[in-house]
């Protein structure tokens, strides 16, 4: 017994037969055609990952800047510094 009760033999017949009504130059641009579907897949599930890693970032970044937006926390910490600087 093979997978799920079918043979090798059978799998071969089924193979066989899958050749003779599709051709060998038809399988092979499904395969190709396949192929880069998984690819392009694969490729946009990595995209997808990396902005979500990004805003994640970002969005602790504004946690840590005290909820403010990134410009507004690099203006205040200018006026802040140049406010030192004048003091002392």
């Amino acid at each position: 017994m093979g997978l799920g009760g079918i043979s090798i033999w059978q799998l071969l017949i089924i193979l066989v037969i899958v050749v003779l009504i599709f051709g060998t130059k038809r399988l092979k641009s499904l395969g190709g055609d396949l192929g880069g579907a998984l690819k392009s897949f694969r490729k946009a599930m990595d995209q997808d990952e990396d902005k979500t890693k990004s805003s994640k970032t970002d969005e602790q970044g504004r946690i840590e800047n005290g909820g403010k937006a990134d410009a507004e926390f690099a203006e205040e910490h200018e006026k802040e510094a140049a406010g030192k600087e004048r003091h002392g």
